[in-house]
């Protein structure tokens, strides 16, 4: 909304600056006036020990004589606090007594509306930070006692318990007067066409309240405390209120730490956020079950110029980090960047404050990967290619990486940077050690050990390691096509997807893109979403599956298909690659086993799990008693 000045200027004419600026300065007693409205303190804008900082009433100005800090009422709550000019500007007014203006009455009535929906959402937080502490919660305790979140956490954060009742919340609320109409806007209930009677969507979940930026309740987020359900992890859906792509847990009070100057630490769940901040690393974000898309990157980017993304050191954790790398190359600009956090595998934040100590994450933190390394390493490897080829390859990736950069002051840098790594990389002297190599192109410059030795750090990784089969199967074809011709199957579980494990290299390139392509655009349809991928080199590949799939009769994943039909069918190639994927694991440990004992029993093992893997391949087209919506009526083979 833009304001007039004379608006702007009654609020200023109300106000004393010293007033505003009052609330976040300790004015000093020996230079300040304070009949006269002038004031002197230690600047809060950077670090002083002697009262630099003047605001003067008369004049509704605040200068800092030493950093040259200076500006109005509005600046200095914008810049001292980070809020948005309009945020800064309502707040202002409302202190002043001076009523905003006149929005149109479409405007106002939906203002309204949300503003009766954020009461809503109070009192659900109410209702289950009730249910935390009574008699009930005693497991939500347990839980939460076990991942170590104090009670000061608890407060903090509003942590609460949802019981394992089908009505508790929806009766309460319905005792305090919310509508139907509400409970269902605001996500709270589960309802449908065929649902008789809605019922509450949490149940059974310690949960998180999800505020906005102005630190209004807006989503929610449970945990199970059963392991029998579908998901671990539940969010509110997408409402009036919520889009999680455009919301950071904990964004409201990690905007006030990073413009305090503390380090803005992207991770990925609410327990790491809340570990975080209780460890003192208060401006501490995460998604809400999706991966990092260009809209958090903008939030992050108003937040600070170089965030830092730490992931967990497991495959999800390592497939997250790489998508991160594409959705930022095409946005970056000048001071604008990200650094990574790989942590140990199989560790996550908390594990590390608590077993190594707050000291060892802050050190993992200071020595942040610049994204200009991530993606160096993520093509090289740690590998040094051996032939004039294989440099070219990779000389070939880098360019391919440093083209997808739209700024072109920073693409150029980048093109430099990688040519000098590419010096360092290729220099022709090495030492072999312990089946490793180090690498110096020279002694005296330590640049080039410093690189290889972050290369070898990633060396290991599963993210790095090309998939030894290539050739995308028929269950892999049969995911992908389906997800392509029915994007809203992908939304609704973001998360899992994320965490497949494909054989194919490229079946899982195809399948990231998917996710990345959906969770920016979460209405967008086949037909736009298969011209995405194409034009992103994918078209014969996806013809390639599409003919796959019609040779072996595997018809649920098609466009025209019904959705029941093509989700039925998602399910159940997802069961059959789930259950493949957990044999070929069973497999490896049997031949180990088999080959440390001889033995009839563990040779019996070893055949029943190969017997097993036979059975499940070729049953991507074997579903029974489904496909009348899609006109079949009859089993398909």
């Amino acid at each position: 909304m833009r304001f007039s000045d004379g608006f702007l200027d009654d609020i200023r004419n109300r106000l004393p600056i010293t007033q505003i600026v009052g609330e976040h300065v300790v004015w000093d007693k020996r230079k300040s006036q304070p009949g006269k409205g002038d004031m002197w303190a230690c600047c809060p804008f950077h670090s002083e020990k002697t009262p630099s900082f003047h605001a003067d009433d008369r004049r509704g100005r605040y200068y800092c004589f030493s950093c040259e800090a200076s500006g109005d009422h509005f600046r200095f709550l914008t810049e001292k606090t980070g809020v948005p000019f309009p945020e800064a500007v309502e707040r202002l007014a409302n202190l002043a007594g001076v009523a905003m203006p006149a929005r149109d009455e479409k405007a106002e009535k939906r203002e309204i509306e949300r503003r009766s929906l954020f009461d809503v959402m109070e009192m659900a937080a109410k209702y289950f930070e009730a249910a935390l502490s009574d008699n009930i919660g005693a497991r939500a305790r347990g839980y939460l006692h076990e991942r170590n979140i104090t009670p000061a956490m608890q407060n903090y954060f509003n942590i609460g318990f949802a019981p394992q009742s089908r009505n508790g919340l929806k009766e309460h609320l319905a005792q305090n007067n919310v509508s139907a109409n509400d409970l269902i806007a605001t996500g709270l209930v589960v309802h449908g066409d065929d649902i008789a009677v809605p019922y509450d969507r949490f149940r059974n979940r310690v949960m998180f309240p999800i505020k906005d930026f102005r630190g209004r309740i807006i989503a929610f987020g449970g945990r199970a405390l059963s392991s029998d359900v579908p998901a671990k992890y539940l969010n509110s859906p997408e409402t009036e209120l919520f889009h999680k792509r455009k919301t950071l847990y904990n964004g409201q009070g990690a905007r006030q730490a990073a413009y305090d100057g503390k380090p803005l630490i992207v991770v990925e769940g609410y327990t790491d956020v809340i570990a975080l901040v209780g460890a003192g690393f208060e401006a501490s974000v995460a998604p809400l079950g999706t991966a990092l898309t260009t809209d958090h990157l903008a939030l992050l980017w108003r937040m600070k110029d170089v965030p830092i993304l730490c992931f967990d050191g497991d495959i999800a954790g390592k497939k997250a980090a790489a998508r991160v790398v594409d959705v930022a190359l095409e946005r970056l600009s000048a001071g604008k960047s990200i650094r990574f956090v790989t942590l140990p595998e199989g560790q996550d934040p908390d594990d590390i404050i608590v077993k190594q100590g707050r000291d060892i994450f802050a050190k993992m933190i200071d020595s942040a990967l610049p994204l200009s390394e991530m993606v160096f390493n993520l093509e090289a490897g740690g590998v040094v290619p051996q032939t004039p080829e294989a440099r070219a390859a990779l000389e070939l990736r880098l360019k391919k990486r440093t083209a997808m950069i739209a700024d072109q002051s920073v693409r150029h840098h980048y093109v430099q940077a990688f040519n000098e790594k590419l010096r360092e990389f290729f220099a022709p002297s090495y030492i072999k050690n312990k089946g490793q190599y180090s690498f110096n192109s020279n002694k005296k410059d330590k640049r080039g050990a410093k690189s290889i030795a972050a290369s070898d750090a990633l060396k290991n990784s599963a993210l790095l390691k090309p998939s030894a089969k290539q050739s995308v199967s028929a269950r892999e074809a049969s995911i992908i096509i389906c997800l392509v011709n029915h994007p809203d199957l992908t939304l609704e579980r973001l998360e899992t997807l994320a965490n497949i494990e494909f054989e194919s290299r490229q079946a899982s390139e195809i399948l990231s893109l998917i996710i990345d392509i959906v969770a920016d655009n979460s209405d967008i349809l086949g037909e736009e979403l298969s011209e995405k991928i194409a034009k992103k080199g994918f078209a014969k590949l996806l013809e390639k599956m599409q003919k796959m799939l019609d040779r072996q009769g595997i018809w649920q994943s098609g466009a025209q298909i019904a959705k029941i039909d093509a989700e039925t069918g998602l399910k159940h190639a997802l069961a059959l690659h789930y259950k493949s994927v957990q044999l070929n694991r069973e497999l490896k440990a049997a031949e180990i086993a088999l080959g440390n004992d001889l033995s009839e029993e563990n040779l019996e093992k070893l055949r029943d799990i190969q017997n097993q893997i036979a059975t499940v391949d070729g049953k991507e087209a074997l579903i029974e008693g489904f496909g009348s919506l899609s006109g079949r009526t009859a089993q398909v083979f």
